[in-house]
């Protein structure tokens, strides 16, 4: 490691809790510091050191096009003439929101924060106010953002019950989250018995990807809508990263599922801070100011944003689907094939776990749940990381953490790849 990068760190952690500001950026675990990156572009982004990288992180997911796509960065240079911010109502979201129900037809309305937490917040406290109950149900192993509700894990007594996972989370505030694996179908269903007429939603990532990537059977997820509305509860699909990346409409188009509730972000701000909620016109009109359900923000509908989520999204065909698809295939059968082989078999374990333009290097196949997950994973995947940052491949520096794949990792990139790998196609 550079004297550059680790001075980089030593007066970052002067200047920042634990020197970053978010826990994932921090190497935790691993002998090497954090890198500092200065630009990017296409599929690659350049450390302070002028040291070029084929980036898998993509900024955690937002960047579908790759980095400083020449539309978007168009539109951003356009937007920026016209100014930044300006706490009023403007037409640039009302064009996105145009474009995306016309796409959308599980979504009638539409409003824009500026985080996939945020939105998350607010579907809960609509789900809330809709109900006009107090009980949640989440999964152990989805992620829904740092809003205190979600920063909850299973207790240790019967099913449902619940602990707050961070320090600062009130007991009562876990005490109205229920939590259950993935799959339960009989916790649910006493879940509901035990709590009857007081559980207000179930959330979920249809595509749970924070935690790993772990693909749930449909027919799990068509459970989730039928018990829903047996009981009067709502179905909030939490799509922050599986929405526009798996499809456009998400795994609601891809399980052909009406969540009540969708939370949306990422991709949907073309890479700039943003985050949304989208349901029917009855549910959405809760909110604030023609309903009880209050929600704001100073910055939500950024006009940047939106000009950049419109511009991206409207390369999004299904071709382009298509095409980075099988970008993805031939990448995480590269890295599959490599891994194989390197050094006498030393990650021979791992195996590639894919859908659509995601994938989670695992030494398993088939996870569905937490549980399922090896305990040494941390520990392997921290060896292939740094084997694979020091050949110029940057993935997520966690082992719980996807890979993306954008529409610059042309064939171009996948031969680098190859190269970097000293691996013949």
């Amino acid at each position: 490691m550079s004297n550059i990068q680790t001075d980089l760190f030593t007066k970052a952690k002067t200047l920042v809790p634990g020197g970053v500001h978010s826990p994932v950026r921090s190497f935790k675990g691993l002998h090497t510091t954090p890198r500092f990156f200065k630009s990017a572009e296409g599929a690659y982004i350049t450390d302070v050191e002028d040291k070029k990288y084929v980036d898998f992180c993509m900024s955690f997911g937002p960047m579908i096009l790759g980095h400083r796509n020449p539309k978007v960065e168009k539109a951003l240079q356009e937007g920026l003439t016209r100014g930044w911010s300006y706490g009023a109502c403007e037409p640039y979201s009302l064009e996105l929101v145009e474009y995306l129900l016309s796409r959308l037809p599980h979504v009638e309305q539409l409003r824009f924060v500026n985080s996939g937490t945020e939105a998350v917040m607010t579907a809960l406290r609509l789900a809330r106010g809709v109900t006009g109950r107090n009980k949640i149900i989440k999964f152990n192993g989805c992620y829904h953002g740092h809003v205190d509700s979600m920063l909850i894990k299973a207790g240790s007594g019967l099913a449902g019950e619940a602990e707050a996972s961070s320090a600062g989370v009130p007991e009562g505030v876990a005490h109205d989250t229920l939590i259950l694996e993935l799959g339960d179908v009989a916790g649910l269903k006493q879940c509901f018995i035990d709590h009857k007429d007081q559980i207000a939603a179930i959330i979920i990532e249809p595509l749970p990807a924070n935690n790993g990537l772990m693909v749930q059977p449909v027919e799990f997820l068509k459970f989730l809508r039928e018990i829903c509305t047996d009981n009067k509860a709502l179905l909030i699909f939490d799509e922050v990263i599986s929405g526009f990346r798996v499809a456009f409409g998400g795994m609601a188009e891809v399980t052909g599922i009406k969540p009540d509730i969708v939370t949306l972000g990422k991709i949907i701000g073309g890479g700039l801070p943003v985050g949304a909620i989208g349901a029917s016109r009855f549910i959405m009109e809760h909110l604030a100011p023609i309903g009880k359900v209050y929600q704001a923000g100073t910055l939500s509908a950024n006009p940047l944003a939106m000009v950049g989520g419109l511009a991206t999204l409207k390369e999004m065909t299904p071709a382009n689907y298509t095409k980075i698809e099988e970008q993805t295939k031939k990448i995480t059968n590269l890295l599959a094939s490599w891994m194989k082989t390197y050094n006498n078999g030393q990650f021979a374990m791992f195996q590639v776990t894919t859908y659509s333009s995601l994938f989670w290097i695992v030494p398993k196949e088939n996870v569905t749940k937490i549980s399922e997950i090896p305990a040494n994973l941390t520990e392997n995947f921290n060896k292939l990381f740094e084997v694979l940052l020091d050949r110029g491949i940057y993935l997520a520096p966690n082992a719980y953490e996807v890979g993306f794949v954008s529409l610059a990792h042309d064939d171009s990139v996948v031969a680098d790849l190859a190269k970097r790998l000293d691996y013949k196609l």
